[in-house]
């Protein structure tokens, strides 16, 4: 058989994008947690102490890079890079380093935020947390270094753009931000390289920040020149790292999610916007039978997906931590719900959509106090340690490579269904559930992962649900009790001693 030019280059994209899909969990993990601005210590503590014990299987951490330093510390600083340069409010290189090797030890891979669209904004000359000079106004910046050559022509981003001018949308400037030129082989050169440090200190991946404002083209040059993971991590030979690409797209955008599923995963914005909608009971839960594809979603292999993100939760219509019981039922379907790539936030507490982490007076961030029942505390909300999410990710993982069977809802907004025999779980979002279900498994008393735990003893500290011989249940969830789902898996029958 005879290919052209074009057919080759076709293959060798969709090979590419197939490895780069791969988040490289280790068989028994899934699901991301954005440990969003916290040190590199905590994170590597936090690998060993929880994370692992969890069935985590990695963590999103702030960019590394040398960043804008601004007195009042908001959280878009980290955002605006100053250089390359390993040191940030997070830590030094030699921190990072130590967290990457920690984590990766006790199966906890990390992906890096890389921001490689831009440099910080503004037009004065600015220090960065590495003790480097920036200058915006003059576009120089003398640690990477780039000048004036390396950037777009100035030109603003305007709001009707993002309906009508892709161009502009990838050329101009994001909210001020100094845009590079990725097609400029200089610049290509210098982000592949920070890439690749990352990559050799042992890094699984990439989210890709503001994915939609660089050309897919220049992207794919980029990936396709990030050297394969470092296999003293514990990565198998010739892995290409984990991609996943920011692109915000709702529907009835210029630039399109769809551009760059083939240079890897995309960010399903539109997953987060739905899901908040149907919980904040804007829409029935029965019609959650077609999630997914069926909901104009991406292919379930192309998108990472998520509730909310460090973003979208300062807006007005996404369900956030300050809705806990709302917010806790979506968590818990999108780990229930068989599709796309899942991550959770983990935030810290604000009050004002600007507001930086907790801080001391000097302006170092401030550690996360653990508690007795292992929530957080010291101003840092921890979503990703409520005993309702932790163990929706065990539940995760009880019933990895099953499908969606025996559905069943009341046509309004209460639903159930099984993931093959392995786990049930069940919803209402009005009303009192009190119904006789099939929950597919063997029968035996079973412990509600959503109520409480399984001891260590194999015993439940939460409610638990008789099923019989035949796989059914009453199942029964009060609409004012603090959580309204209800869940078990094969691993947390009465008796049985956690696996993790």
């Amino acid at each position: 058989m005879k290919y052209t030019a074009l057919t080759v280059l076709l293959l060798h994209i969709l090979q590419h994008s197939s490895s780069q899909k791969d988040p490289h969990w280790l068989n028994d993990r899934n699901t991301i947690v954005h440990l969003f601005e916290w040190k590199w210590s905590d994170i590597a503590d936090e690998c060993e102490r929880f994370l692992q014990h969890k069935g985590y299987a990695g963590v999103q951490v702030s960019p590394p890079n040398e960043h804008l330093v601004l007195p009042e510390h908001p959280w878009w600083d980290r955002y605006q890079p100053i250089s390359y340069t390993l040191v940030s409010r997070s830590g030094n290189e030699s921190e990072f380093a130590n967290m990457v090797k920690r984590c990766n030890s006790v199966g906890v891979r990390i992906y890096v935020d890389a921001v490689i669209n831009h440099m910080s904004g503004g037009v004065q000359e600015q220090v960065g947390s590495a003790g480097n000079i920036g200058n915006p106004g003059t576009l120089d910046y003398p640690a990477v270094p780039y000048s004036k050559w390396d950037f777009h022509d100035r030109c603003e981003i305007e709001g009707s753009d993002y309906q009508h001018n892709a161009n502009d949308v990838r050329n101009c400037y994001l909210v001020g931000l100094s845009d590079l030129n990725q097609g400029n082989d200089y610049v290509r050169k210098k982000i592949v390289e920070y890439l690749n440090h990352l990559v050799d200190l042992g890094v699984a991946g990439f989210r890709i920040d503001a994915a939609k404002h660089m050309w897919p083209a220049d992207l794919h040059f980029i990936y396709s020149n990030i050297k394969n993971l470092n296999t003293d991590f514990g990565f198998r030979s010739n892995s290409k790292p984990f991609i996943y690409q920011e692109v915000i797209d709702s529907g009835g955008e210029a630039v399109s999610k769809n551009e760059y599923t083939s240079l890897g995963a995309v960010t399903e914005f539109k997953y987060s916007n739905e899901i908040s909608r149907v919980f904040k009971g804007n829409d029935k839960l029965t019609y959650l039978s077609s999630w997914g594809e069926g909901w104009g979603f991406l292919k379930s292999s192309d998108a990472f997906i998520f509730v909310d993100n460090h973003d979208n939760q300062r807006g007005s219509n996404i369900l956030t931590y300050k809705e806990p019981q709302r917010y806790k039922m979506a968590v818990a379907f999108m780990l229930a719900y068989p599709y796309g790539i899942s991550r959770v936030m983990s935030s810290f507490d604000f009050n004002h959509k600007d507001q930086g982490p907790p801080q001391d007076k000097q302006g170092h961030l401030i550690s996360p106090t653990i508690n007795d029942d292992d929530t957080c505390g010291g101003g840092w909300v921890c979503e990703h340690r409520w005993r309702q999410i932790y163990n929706m990710v065990v539940f995760k993982n009880a019933v990895r490579g099953t499908g969606l069977n025996n559905w069943w809802s009341n046509g309004d907004q209460q639903i159930a269904f099984c993931r093959g025999d392995k786990g049930f779980v069940a919803f209402t979002n009005w009303g009192d559930l009190d119904q006789r279900l099939q929950t597919c498994l063997p029968a035996g008393i079973y412990c509600d992962v959503i109520s409480g735990n399984v001891d260590k003893n194999g015993q439940c500290t939460g409610e638990k649900v008789h099923v019989g011989a035949d796989g059914t249940a009453y199942i029964r969830i009060n609409y004012s009790a603090e959580d309204r789902v209800l869940a078990i898996h094969v691993n947390s029958k009465q008796g049985l001693k956690p696996k993790l």
